[in-house]
Formats: structure tokens, sequence, C-alpha cells
């Protein structure tokens, strides 16, 4: 029955939401409900996302203050650089080699590097194994590396398992 059926409740309500589109009750308009409370959570099953399962709330909030943290220090250090001496400014692009496995994890961490001035997620491989950042003033490309490893990576391994 799961097969034909994998979500009772989505087929009840895409039929009633069918029926009261139309404002029709009648039996084609019955039959036509039936076939799409059918087909389409047939379809949205195929699609069968990866869920999200948070591991550990208080590394969550850990990494939320540490986040926050970061933000004020990089707006800091950009508004530094732009009002400074042009030659001052480095940028450049790194390679970040990523432990996370888990997309939402990957997608956290692509999120925060972004968030963080100065710094901007440009391109995840397709194997999911690297991450190439874009830095605004990157002086050391391998400490770059190691402080979104520590600082990002790290917690976001024990949070998203």
């Amino acid at each position: 029955m799961r097969r034909f059926l994998p979500s009772l409740p989505l087929s009840l309500a895409v039929l009633v939401l069918w029926l009261l589109l139309v404002s029709d009750f009648g039996p084609g308009q019955l039959v036509l409900g039936l076939v799409l409370a059918i087909a389409l959570p047939l379809f949205a099953d195929m699609l069968k996302p990866e869920r999200a399962h948070i591991g550990r709330l208080l590394v969550a909030l850990r990494l939320g203050g540490t986040v926050f943290v970061d933000i004020v220090r990089s707006n800091i250090e950009v508004a530094r650089r732009i009002l400074g001496p042009e030659h001052a400014i480095t940028p450049g692009f790194v390679q970040v080699p990523l432990e996370l496995s888990n997309i939402h994890g990957i997608t956290a961490l692509a999120s925060i590097i972004t968030l963080t001035p100065g710094t901007v997620s440009a391109e995840l491989s397709e194997d999911r194994r690297h991450l190439l950042v874009h830095c605004f003033n990157l002086g050391d490309a391998e400490g770059a590396v190691a402080t979104i490893k520590a600082r990002y990576e790290a917690p976001l391994k024990e949070i998203f398992p």
C-alpha cells in the first residue's frame, strides 16, 4: 500500500484542495482529484530530499556566537583595508579540503563563509570534497584554510554528523 500511496495525509490534502479549487464535487472532478491525489505524492516521493539532523545544539549555539564575533571583526578589518592603501589588499582564491560529507553541513559552512565580510564561497567541487573560497585579503593561504576548518568546519561536523 505504501508503494502506491506514500503519504495518505498528502493524498487527502491534494484531493480536498482539488475539489475546493474547482468548486465542483461531481463524479468527473472526484475521479480527477483521486488521480492527482495518487500521482502527485508518488512524484514528490521520488525527490527524497536529504533530511537535516542536528546533532549537538550547544555546539550550534557556540558556533553562532563565534560567527557573530567573526562577522564584527571582519567588518572592521575590511573597512580598515578599504580605507588604507590599496597595495595592502591581496585578494586570492583558496581551496578548502572538506571533511564534512553532510550536504546541510557543507551548505552551512558555505553560508558562514559568505556571511563573513571579506570571504565568499565560490564553488563546491562535484564530489563535495573541496570548497573554493575567495578571500578579500589573502596573506596566508594555509592559515586561512586552517582557520576555516578549525572555527567553522570542526563544529559543523558535530552539528551535522
